[in-house]
């Protein structure tokens, strides 16, 4: 039998499609109640695919401006030029083009939530007045002097690192703190593994359920395959990945061979972190003894691993101190530590770069992340390297 709290976080789940029995899972639908009864601001974070707005909607959905607008901005989808427009709305005659007096979200959301998707890419003069509203629900409309004021709720989501993103300047500290009142972070799904049977199972009975397409059964040899792979799209990504398979390959058991056609990455040339098994489809004790068996296993050839890198690593390190001119032109194997030949600073980057492109499969915006550089910077060392000419020769 469920008890009251348990069928309420259940219910909730359900309601907004927050699937999942993992204890992160478990404390976002925990922090959702306890905040959607406030107007407290909230932010939300974690990377492109993961929920964000389901988060969004469910804190709307269950507070008392449920009754009220719930308005969603995509930040970075709106050019600069006339974000301010969009967002606080324009009088007649502004500017070119505006022939009628318009009003914004803000405007629009009145009495309701807004939420401003992926504030990490505001610009930053927008940023100021964004903090104006949320402090005071002061606003000017674009061409206007007169003061308008808005009852608002805002809740933002990012999936950038706003406390890197202050540190390089790009975003205001003011408005960062103030928008981080209550910070809901919204985990990848390879750190919650056993959320995705559940994700799995939901989305098929959705899809099944709304388009009237049979489903014949999966494999547990193809659950464990789905539960190994990273999922760099996340949520979204499996929701996607279902549909699919579903559609063309109607009627078929779904099998390993078929699930690993229908992915975005090959299991062959990508090894991904080594996971360990979850319980589906097993005895309890045949899965626990398998879970500590493998376990073991990859702690000890990890430190194998470790050592002889350290090893490696070390040889290379006293010659080069010994030598340190040698240095700005030495290749390494960093998988043995060794110098395998000289070259340049330059070549070096280029082949890092290089590397991680073909690693995401020239998803620019996964290896940039990767890189640790803005994609701006990425495409213009594609540029100067001529790395996409290179590419089409092959």
């Amino acid at each position: 039998m469920i008890s009251p709290v348990g069928k309420e976080k259940f219910d909730i789940q359900e309601k907004y499609g927050i699937y999942g029995e993992s204890q992160a899972i478990k404390e976002i639908v925990a922090v959702i109640k306890q905040v959607a009864l406030t107007d407290i601001t909230v932010l939300i974070t974690g990377e492109s695919g993961v929920g964000k707005e389901l988060v969004a909607r469910a804190i709307h959905g269950e507070s008392k401006r449920a009754e009220g607008p719930f308005v969603i901005v995509n930040s970075g989808a709106i050019p600069e030029g006339i974000l301010e427009s969009e967002l606080f709305g324009h009088e007649k005659g502004a500017f070119t083009g505006a022939i009628e007096t318009r009003k914004g979200y803000f405007e629009m959301a009145d009495g309701g939530t807004i939420f401003l998707d992926e504030i990490g890419d505001m610009p930053i003069a927008t940023q100021v007045k964004i903090l104006r509203v949320i402090e005071t629900g002061e606003f000017m409309r674009v061409g206007s002097s007169q003061l308008r004021k808005v009852d608002v709720r805002v809740i933002a989501a990012t999936n950038k690192n706003l406390d890197e993103e202050v540190r390089r300047g790009n975003f205001r500290e003011d408005l960062y703190y103030r928008l981080r009142t209550v910070n809901i972070y919204i985990p990848p799904l390879r750190e919650r593994r056993e959320d995705i049977p559940i994700l799995f199972e939901r989305f098929v009975s959705h899809f099944c359920e709304k388009n009237k397409v049979a489903f014949a059964g999966i494999t547990d040899d193809a659950m464990q395959v789905l539960i190994s792979y990273h999922w760099p799209g996340n949520v979204r990504e499996l929701k996607n990945f279902v549909e699919s398979i579903l559609v063309l390959e109607s009627g078929k058991v779904i099998d390993a061979p078929m699930v690993r056609k229908y992915l975005r990455y090959d299991f062959n040339q990508f090894d991904y972190a080594r996971n360990l098994p979850i319980k589906y489809g097993k005895p309890g004790e045949q899965a626990d003894r398998e879970l500590i068996y493998r376990a073991l296993v990859d702690i000890k050839s990890d430190l194998i691993e470790i050592k002889n890198l350290l090893g490696n690593l070390a040889d290379f390190l006293v010659k080069q101190i010994s030598s340190p001119l040698a240095l700005p032109e030495a290749k390494v194997d960093f998988k043995t530590g060794t110098v395998v030949e000289n070259y340049s600073l330059i070549d070096m980057e280029k082949r890092m770069i290089k590397a991680a492109l073909d690693r995401f499969n020239w998803n620019k915006r996964l290896a940039a992340r990767a890189l640790q550089i803005s994609e701006r910077t990425l495409y213009r060392k594609i540029k100067e390297y001529g790395l996409e000419e290179e590419r089409q020769k092959k």
